[in-house]
């Protein structure tokens, strides 16, 4: 017997359709995502926390799910939204069927809605809160629940999925927890490189690898695995970690994740990383950048919708050049915040011309508001990684002229 679900949108608008994935009541801010693909690294991203997720694609579930495609320890999305759930799982990787995921991790969906409906009521609204319930049908008392849930604007997510301790990469899985699905290495899953490749990013051979420490603000592990694949060694450390501590690891580089939420809500963490501008080379992706912004100087807003799927065209003023980029993010800086005559605006959107990336005109610092390591051009924004590491390269060679000079 088929169950009934309702999404209830906070001003009224209501959703019915066919409840699958866990039975359950969850509240979040309904947003949407145009990719055609990736929906399990869309479910296990951090950044989503507090989202109720709809996939503007209208069929969802037909490739299953599989250890290998988790983006963190296990799923952070409030709720799951689609035209259609595929009850066919086919593909050679698959481990379990999107539903049985779904309900393994708690996750309520609802499906069989008119989700065209629902994102042009979200494009002309805007992000609002909502309630997806499978146990209370009640339309009002949903829509009272949908108005009572905590408002993005002004909140801290980063604190509810930051880890917990401090971790090397390569034990990251293990000593995380990580889904509840058989699990392989992280370098297993690493980005490929040719041998030459890999020299001419990471260095000469024999050379004692970069060392970067990642603040985990909901950091994806593909970025994790991007940078050991460029012969970096990782450590990663929770985002309420002083400045002091990470100096105190000598890192080449510093990196800041992408993860969800008001950035304005993160004060203290931006007055950590103010303190940490000018000791080492630092590149922040989507939140890291909106962070990045705001620690110098400039003021971040809410966007009408947001930014989310794999299609964002995004120009790179330096080169001229345009980027196909994967996006994830509510929230942007106000590039007349800034102050051009110390940080170069270099990245903008071309869709709504939001800023899209900064850097600092004399520091090693820089930012994008996307993901260079989803690669949806495939590799429009690899080169991002490739500066960050000649940076750090280029802060070492400093310090070994430095001690040379005093020896």
């Amino acid at each position: 017997m088929t169950k009934e679900a309702i999404l209830a949108l906070e001003d009224g608008r209501i959703f019915r359709g066919r409840a699958w994935g866990a039975i359950g009541e969850r509240t979040g801010e309904v947003v949407f995502n145009t990719s055609m693909m990736g929906y399990q690294e869309i479910l296990t991203d951090p950044s989503y926390a507090g989202q109720i997720v709809t996939m503007t694609y209208p069929l969802i579930g037909n490739y299953g799910v599989n250890p290998e495609d988790i983006e963190s320890r296990r799923p952070f999305i409030e709720g799951f939204v689609v035209r259609e759930c595929s009850e066919v799982t086919s593909n050679w990787r698959a481990t379990m069927s999107l539903d049985e995921y779904l309900k393994l991790h708690g996750i309520v969906a609802i499906s069989d809605i008119d989700t065209r409906a629902l994102v042009r009521h979200i494009r002309e609204k805007g992000a609002m809160r909502a309630c997806i319930s499978s146990v209370d049908l009640d339309e009002k008392s949903l829509i009272a629940k949908a108005q009572a849930a905590p408002p993005m604007l002004g909140r801290n997510l980063v604190d509810e999925v930051t880890c917990g301790d401090s971790y090397e990469w390569s034990a990251a899985l293990d000593k995380q927890g990580g889904a509840n699905l058989p699990q392989p290495a992280p370098d297993e899953n690493a980005v490929q490189f040719t041998p030459q490749e890999a020299l001419e990013m990471s260095g000469e051979i024999n050379t004692e690898p970069l060392h970067v420490v990642a603040y985990d603000f909901g950091v994806k592990y593909y970025i994790l695995r991007y940078l050991a694949a460029l012969g970096c060694r990782v450590t990663v450390v929770p985002a309420r970690t002083p400045a002091g501590d990470v100096l105190a690891m000598n890192p080449d580089g510093i990196f800041l994740s992408n993860g969800p939420g008001d950035p304005a809500a993160l004060q203290p963490i931006i007055d950590e990383i103010k303190h940490l501008f000018g000791t080492r080379p630092m590149f922040g992706i989507c939140l890291g950048h909106q962070l990045i912004g705001a620690a110098l100087g400039g003021n971040t807003f809410k966007l009408k919708f947001g930014h989310r799927g794999g299609n964002q065209p995004i120009k790179n003023t330096r080169t001229g050049k345009i980027e196909i980029a994967s996006h994830n993010h509510g929230f942007a800086v106000d590039p007349n915040s800034l102050d051009q005559n110390e940080i170069e605006l270099t990245h903008w959107n071309i869709n709504d011309h939001t800023l899209a990336g900064l850097r600092h005109r004399k520091l090693p610092v820089f930012s994008v508001q996307y993901h260079p390591e989803a690669g949806p051009g495939p590799h429009d924004s690899a080169y991002l990684f490739h500066e960050f590491i000649a940076d750090m390269k280029a802060y070492r060679d400093k310090v070994k002229q430095k001690a040379q000079v005093q020896s």
